[in-house]
């Protein structure tokens, strides 16, 4: 038998290439797709749950159920009604969740920069694996090492904080009480989300075009530059989407920011004072005592910060996705 005969016969038959799924890539996508209903689908009761039984409240209430500052349950004997307003703890979520950002963001964007481009193979692949596993630590851990461990360092730091830059209205005092304050329930939240926004920041900064980084270094640029001008031009979005991920994580944090904050209705521009709250540890410190128009309000409140979250998370994602498609 000649070789070209044999070679005929060793030469596979061309795969004939067709847009037709084969029924394994069917599954697979019935799968996936079946998963992304069901998430929706839970999402959509959750919020159904919440606007069911907390829209009661919100109709007797109106808007002022957003703006108000008490939480006062009715008393029958005096006529009193009852007041739900959640003004208060929306803007201490907001400045909580504002403080975590300040304080979490420039350390996490750091951290992924020294993984992406300076850190050497023994030491990245241990931090890699840190920064994974503090991203699952339950939040009751961080409340509880806020409150043994932090509060009383970041007690001193907030006494430095104020003699300094006192002539700064958020950290002036009214009166020297520095524990459980917005500033350290800030900087707990921004611990808890620093492990977040590494992880996508170093997640986008490896995407960066290599014939770019190549360009740069071509024209005589050191590291530094070259991530001034390519790396953070280009992982300018993901990073922003990171960082409202983590803002997402911060406003919906409830363990954690009820361990280290005193819940007081009131708002106070002043961070290093005692005073504070947000949603979520409101809903968690009333709903053990609650009659059920009460429960109704904190169901509203639920509501609020479901929908507060979810916007801050949708807006995240449509960012990362645009800056992945550019």
């Amino acid at each position: 038998m000649s070789a070209s005969v044999i070679e005929q016969k060793q030469t596979p038959k061309p795969r004939t290439i067709t847009t037709e799924l084969r029924f394994t890539d069917k599954v697979f996508r019935g799968v996936v797709t079946g998963g992304g209903m069901v998430s929706l689908v839970i999402l959509g009761l959750i919020g159904f749950f919440l606007i069911y039984n907390g829209f009661e409240a919100i109709r007797n209430a109106g808007f002022a159920f957003l703006t108000g500052f008490d939480w006062v349950d009715a008393v029958p004997e005096n006529n009193q009604p009852a007041s739900y307003g959640i003004g208060a703890m929306l803007y201490g979520t907001i400045v909580t969740g504002i403080l975590a950002l300040i304080m979490g963001v420039p350390i996490a964007v750091g951290t992924a920069l020294f993984l992406s481009y300076y850190a050497p193979e023994w030491l990245k692949k241990p931090m890699v694996v840190v920064v994974d596993v503090m991203a699952a630590i339950p939040s009751i851990v961080y409340g509880l090492w806020g409150f043994f461990v932090l509060m009383p360092h970041a007690e001193y730091w907030a006494k430095l904080i104020h003699k300094y830059f006192s002539f700064i209205p958020f950290f002036d005092m009214p009166a020297p009480v520095y524990t459980r304050s917005p500033f350290i329930a800030g900087l707990v939240l921004a611990i808890m989300i620093t492990p977040i926004v590494t992880a996508i920041a170093r997640e986008v900064f490896a995407q960066t075009p290599l014939e770019r980084i190549q360009a740069a270094y071509a024209l005589g640029a050191t590291k530094w530059s070259m991530i001034k001008a390519v790396v953070f031009p280009y992982g300018r979005g993901g990073v922003v989407g990171g960082a409202m991920l983590g803002l997402g994580r911060a406003l919906g944090e409830t363990v954690a920011v009820y361990t280290v904050l005193n819940l007081v209705y009131d708002i106070r521009i002043e961070v290093l004072l005692s005073a504070g709250g947000n949603v979520a540890s409101m809903i968690v410190n009333k709903f053990g005592e609650a009659d059920f128009v009460e429960l109704q309000a904190l169901m509203a409140a639920g509501f609020v910060l479901f929908l507060v979250t979810l916007i801050v998370n949708f807006f995240a994602n449509y960012i990362i996705n645009k800056t992945a498609r550019e």
